[in-house]
């Protein structure tokens, strides 16, 4: 009877996200109101769907990971650098985007440079969303193979583990993709909304009860782990010893310092909120440039509590397992918040966490979906189809948004799936790394090109800039060491890594690559033509 009530709190949220998404497809009638929402979007709602959708059950249950792991709070470090490229954005991105009334970004790429940068800054940030976006999905999908143990007793095989994984990932998926179809972006944001108050409030919750297991409260959360003073919010990731270079490669292998944070997390912000349609496309919603600017900053600032609270959860289970050891804890770290959701928490509030998950992934799977089928609509096939302004041109474009929509959900299925057969054979991974490592090998790529036409008017060609982001791809990829990491799954190693070159860490990645794309593309000169048409426009 329990589970029974949990069932019904779970099944009560999809009926309600479903049938927002009905409503909001009433109302679409064309690929403005599908991928902009006519531009009628409150500035608070588009806060809210942008918390959502960086908030992702890799959030949820993968940074109270990290705190379990590290039983510290260096991972909140990188907030700072969210903040600090927040204002970069709004100052510097936001405006082409609005002035130039894109529906994909790539479009500005296509205007400033030419039709090549923008096809190929399109095709990577389909690719890598795509593969990034069903890798964060795999998480989600977790709640139901701890709870098939916890409700069944019986520890699945791995076998089992996959197809409940896959079960898992196509019913949140379907429920998504419903809603994302028929509804657009209105669907995606309003939906964020509602899902972004109860993930909070749900984690704030689950907090709560946990603090109260611990024999103590507080006291005796300061007593498990050494005194308040060991909880470091700060690292360096400065050896005690060695020389100066010693020092760089140690902060460049470290993922959580306050270099990364002040320079890696800034870069790789700016590459995911100011070239990431995914993220773009809903500040595009609000109503003009100042309030898109609001909501974006403020986005910023809110991740900096949201990510303590997270942490917090994390440094909490491990002291609640120390003070009750439970045999039978999971061995992976992602794990173990769903489990004491499933196993410390009464009837209801359960249901309510595990709502709360899928509340998590369902807000940011939505506004990848609506990102991808909108980027693809326009940076490809509004070359294939002639364009049509008339009511039925209109209700065609509508129509392959949607289409494109479907077929881009049952990619994120296969990737999430891939993704969990992967965990199963390797189940020490830890989820963080490999979602943000995904995009570090491409967005520096983006970045770079972005940033190359909007600080200069005469630097950059189309040519040139495929040079570039190759070059920024290759640069990246040596760094980070990814050849010998490819060649190790078939057991094999192509190079051995010079001492004195360090294999970064991911923060990093974006940063390098942004670096060597503009500063190759910058060695290109826009062609005069060009040149005299954006004089022209503007």
């Amino acid at each position: 009877m329990a589970w029974l009530l949990d069932g019904l709190v779970v099944a009560g949220y999809f009926v309600l996200i479903v049938w927002i998404g009905l409503s909001m497809g009433r109302k679409e009638e064309s690929l403005h109101d599908f991928a902009l929402g006519g531009r009628r979007i409150p500035w608070w709602a588009v806060l809210a769907s942008i918390i959502a959708a960086e908030t992702s059950a890799g959030t949820f249950l993968g940074t109270p990971g990290e705190g379990f792991a590290k039983l510290n709070f260096t991972y909140v470090q990188l907030a700072l650098g969210t903040v600090i490229a927040r204002v970069i954005i709004a100052g510097v991105f936001l405006k082409p985007y609005f002035d130039y009334n894109v529906y994909s970004i790539y479009e500005f790429l296509n205007l400033r440079f030419g039709e090549a940068t923008r096809t190929t800054a399109s095709g990577i940030f389909l690719v890598t969303r795509v593969l990034a976006s069903g890798a964060r999905l795999y998480i989600g999908a977790i709640v139901l193979v701890v709870g098939w143990e916890v409700v069944t007793g019986v520890r699945p095989d791995s076998m089992q583990t996959l197809g409940l994984y896959i079960g898992a990932i196509v019913l949140v998926v379907l429920m998504t993709a419903i809603y994302t179809v028929l509804g657009g972006i209105k669907a995606v944001i309003w939906t964020d909304v509602i899902q972004a108050t109860l993930m909070m409030g749900s984690a704030c919750a689950a907090g709560v009860i946990l603090l109260g297991t611990i024999p103590g409260g507080l006291s005796g959360v300061g007593h498990w782990i050494g005194g308040w003073e060991t909880l470091k919010f700060f690292d360096a990731g400065l050896p005690a010893s060695g020389g100066r270079w010693d020092a760089i490669k140690a902060v460049l292998t470290s993922e959580y310092t306050i270099f990364a944070a002040l320079l890696g997390s800034t870069f790789t912000t700016m590459a995911t909120h100011g070239t990431d349609q995914d993220m773009v496309q809903r500040m595009l919603t609000a109503e003009n440039l100042k309030r898109s600017r609001v909501s974006l900053v403020l986005s910023g600032l809110a991740d900096i509590p949201i990510v303590l609270i997270f942490l917090g959860i994390g440094v909490l289970l491990w002291v609640h397992y120390q003070a009750l050891p439970d045999a039978g804890l999971p061995q992976k770290t992602n794990e173990i918040f769903a489990y004491f959701i499933l196993t410390g928490l009464p009837p209801g509030m359960r249901g309510l966490l595990v709502a709360g998950i899928f509340a998590t992934t369902m807000g940011s799977l939505s506004a990848a979906l609506n990102a991808l089928a909108t980027s693809f609509v326009r940076d490809f096939h509004s070359k294939i189809v002639t364009q049509n302004t008339s009511a039925a041109g209109e209700a065609s474009t509508l129509k392959a948004a949607r289409t494109a929509t479907i077929v881009f959900a049952v990619l994120m299925v296969l990737v999430a799936s891939g993704t969990a057969y992967f965990v199963i054979l390797y189940p020490k991974a830890r989820i963080i790394p490999i979602v943000l490592g995904i995009f570090g090998y491409t967005y520096g790529s983006l970045l770079g090109v972005f940033l190359a036409g909007m600080l200069t008017k005469t630097r950059g060609s189309d040519r040139g800039n495929l040079v570039a982001m190759a070059v920024g791809f290759v640069v990246v990829g040596i760094l980070s060491g990814l050849p010998n990491d490819a060649a190790s799954i078939f057991g094999g190693k192509l190079y051995t890594q010079p001492d004195w070159l360090p294999v970064i860490s991911f923060p990093w990645r974006v940063m390098f690559g942004t670096i060597a794309t503009c500063a190759v593309a910058l060695l290109f000169p826009t062609p005069p033509a060009k040149v005299a048409e954006l004089a022209a426009r503007s």
